[in-house]
């Protein structure tokens, strides 16, 4: 069985893909090119040869002398011309058209002349077989008529029509190698012009094997059998010596031609196949560049440019278009929820989803759960609002929003990319805000984006030139309120926008990962600051920083803090690692390497903002802190909520129980000072001891007794 399949796939009785057909069809055109042009030129030789050699004869007589001539050459320009159309040399039909006729009433006049001169002296099925190539030049110049006529117009390629020419042309380069070269070997010459018309029907075969197989193998036994008798009287005249070898002979030229054939095919067959493979390999390169590997549908680059395009052309109204970026709030609880896989499938509904709701519209994944789309600005916010309803209408068990950002393009030279940008940020401005669920940039909103731009654009000139300050705000010890340590935290003085605050540029700097320069900038300068107190004689105060989680991503934070403390020379008890909770929900191994290390150099490490997260309480269960540091969030409403002093009280227990020491952040009030020094939390921190301050404002306050140092300062 896999002999039979090896052999009917050789022979080419296989199904061809599509790209096969049309390759193998196209290459046997592009060579009936070369092939059907030099019969052309023999053709005309030929022609011209029979004029010269016989001068003086009537225009009638060279009229029927060069009949043969004449079918042989214009059936190669019939094939010529279809060829050179076919492959898309020559785009005009009119020419096609103009010579299929020419070449039909050619052919009826000579069909009639030879019946005229003929008929007397001849039976009619003779009359019919003597104008058998008539017939095929006249069946290739009907099929190319009709081909212009109704098929080429409508740009079609019916292959059909290539085999076909390339088969009737064989037939007749056969034909007229077989007649010719019989009446040369009843002359006494070689059959050069059979060998010469089976090499170019060979080469204009080369289609489906067996037809190769088939159509020279009746040639060449047509051709023996007409060849037989002037070789068998050869053989007698020779003394039986030429018969057999000729025979031989004759057999394996048609072996090596078949095997010539087979062997091109295969060739071509390979080629294609690789070709083929190159293609849609291509094509797969082509929609992966173009479309998004999650959800199917299209990706930024192909929105770029296609907005790119909308935008240039002057059809598009620009003044009512709209960039909208689209947002799932709380997508991240979903996948933690439910798994990746059905947040995945959930995101390709929600792709979908969109693309219907703006169906003639530009519509691609930016990243996440994040989509962006380009569409007019009229019922921009209302199909957003039919997207919202159908996502809050989820039957889900975990709350999700919907949010929706828009910029509207200024010009036609907008780039795509700054207006996404424009609405993500327009996005961002309504994050967590109940009801709030459309936001369209405006000026306002351009200005805080462009401020925003120039903290991520500067922040490197703000370390470079000191714009980034360090301010101290002071903790104290809730039993005797003296001055027991402070925090180090960044302001940044601008020449350009002036003081800005740190809720203005660290969410910034930590959504575009440079908060490590930031904190770097920090550390050095409190190292500096410590040193030239220690040089000055004064007595120093333990500040404590603060660590980014990204600071342990994008730098080596530990490597950081011992260069410094080599540096400057500083006890390590002088420096307080502050780890917020939320920094411990991802890149756990990291981080619990960090730990370890600094603990390892002896550093104390304090759990920062323990209860603006979900996840407090294993975080005391699962890492070893030296100190708990309470968010100001528990103080809210303290004096109205009777919640909060049950729960603070409960927090600072439980730390003691589990020995750690704890401080309270925001305390602004006395009462709420007394309760926690009451409750045994052992530092205080908030506006009720003062703001955070320029190191010479906390040093004149210690110098004028403001603040009293404890002698304890140095202790944990």
């Amino acid at each position: 069985m896999r002999f039979i399949g090896w052999l009917t796939e050789e022979l080419g009785f296989k199904r061809h893909t599509g790209y096969l057909h049309r390759y193998l069809n196209e290459t046997n055109i592009r060579t009936a090119v070369y092939m059907s042009f030099i019969v052309q030129i023999l053709e005309l030789w030929m022609i011209i040869r029979y004029v010269l050699k016989r001068p003086g004869l009537s225009f009638s007589e060279y009229f029927d002398g060069e009949t043969n001539y004449l079918i042989f050459f214009c059936s190669a320009l019939i094939l010529f011309v279809f060829s050179v159309r076919y492959i898309g040399y020559y785009k005009s039909r009119t020419f096609g058209r103009i010579l299929a006729m020419a070449v039909l009433i050619l052919d009826l006049v000579m069909i009639i002349r030879k019946l005229y001169v003929n008929a007397a002296g001849m039976p009619a099925s003779s009359l019919i077989w003597g104008i058998k190539y008539h017939i095929i030049l006249f069946a290739m110049a009907l099929m190319y008529h009709i081909y212009e006529l109704k098929f080429s117009k409508m740009d079609s390629r019916y292959d059909i029509y290539g085999q076909a020419m390339n088969v009737l042309f064989a037939v007749i380069c056969l034909g007229f190698g077989i007649e010719t070269s019989i009446y040369d070997v009843s002359r006494g010459r070689q059959i050069l012009c059979f060998v010469t018309m089976i090499v170019f029907a060979a080469c204009l075969l080369i289609w489906r094997p067996y037809v190769s197989v088939l159509i020279l193998g009746v040639s060449f036994l047509y051709f023996y059998w007409l060849w037989y008798p002037s070789l068998n009287e050869l053989d007698q005249a020779m003394g039986g010596k030429v018969l057999e070898g000729d025979r031989i002979n004759y057999f394996i030229f048609w072996i090596v031609i078949v095997m010539l054939s087979i062997s091109i095919y295969q060739q071509r067959r390979q080629e294609a196949a690789k070709d083929e493979s190159l293609i849609e390999a291509n094509k797969t390169l082509e929609r992966v560049a173009v479309e998004d590997d999650l959800t199917g549908i299209h990706n930024m680059l192909w929105f770029n440019n296609e907005t790119e395009k909308l935008l240039r052309d002057p059809g598009t109204d620009i003044t009512g278009k709209v960039f909208l970026f689209l947002n799932v709030e709380n997508f991240k609880t979903y996948n933690d929820q439910f798994g990746y896989q059905a947040g995945n499938e959930y995101l390709t509904a929600l792709a979908l989803l969109i693309c219907d709701v703006f169906p003639d519209d530009p519509v691609a994944r930016q990243s996440d759960d994040h989509f962006v789309v380009f569409t007019d600005a009229g019922k921009a916010e209302e199909k957003t609002e039919i997207i919202r309803r159908l996502v809050k209408g989820d039957e889900s068990e975990v709350y999700l929003e919907f949010k929706a950002g828009a910029y509207r393009p200024p010009s036609r030279d907008t780039d795509p990319r700054i207006a996404t940008d424009c609405a993500r940020y327009a996005c961002s401005l309504i994050k967590n805000k109940f009801n709030n669920n459309y936001m369209e940039y405006n000026e306002e909103v351009d200005r805080g984006f462009h401020k925003r731009q120039y903290i991520v654009n500067h922040i490197d000139r703000a370390v470079n030139e000191d714009y980034i300050k360090v301010y101290y705000q002071p903790v104290v010890w809730s039993d005797s309120r003296e001055l027991c340590g402070c925090e180090a935290l960044a302001r940044w003085v601008d020449p350009t926008y002036g003081f800005l605050s740190p809720g203005e540029f660290i969410p910034v700097l930590e959504e575009y990962r440079q908060i490590h320069k930031l904190d770097a900038c920090v550390f050095e300068q409190v190292c500096r600051d410590m040193r030239a107190c220690m040089d000055e004689g004064r007595t120093v105060v333990p500040v404590s920083l603060n660590f980014s989680r990204l600071d342990f991503e994008l730098m080596d934070a530990v490597g950081l803090l011992e260069g410094l403390i080599e540096k400057y020379d500083i006890p390590k008890d002088y420096l307080h690692v502050e780890i917020t909770e939320s920094a411990l929900t991802e890149n756990l191994g990291v981080l619990e390497e960090a730990m370890q290390k600094l603990r390892e150099d002896g550093f104390t490490i304090w759990l920062d903002d323990f209860g603006s997260g979900y996840s407090s309480f294993n975080v005391l269960k699962d890492y070893d802190f030296d100190v708990v540091k309470i968010d100001m969030k528990f103080l809210t409403n303290f004096g109205s909520n009777s919640k909060s002093p049950v729960i603070l009280d409960a927090i600072i227990k439980l730390a003691d129980h589990i020995g750690m020491l704890s401080l309270t952040e925001g305390v602004e009030s006395e009462e709420t000072a007394e309760f926690l020094s009451r409750s045994g939390c052992g530092r205080l921190q908030g506006y009720l001891f003062g703001r955070p301050m320029p190191l010479e404002e906390l040093e004149d306050r210690i110098d004028d007794g403001t603040y009293k140092l404890s002698k304890k300062t140095q202790i944990l």
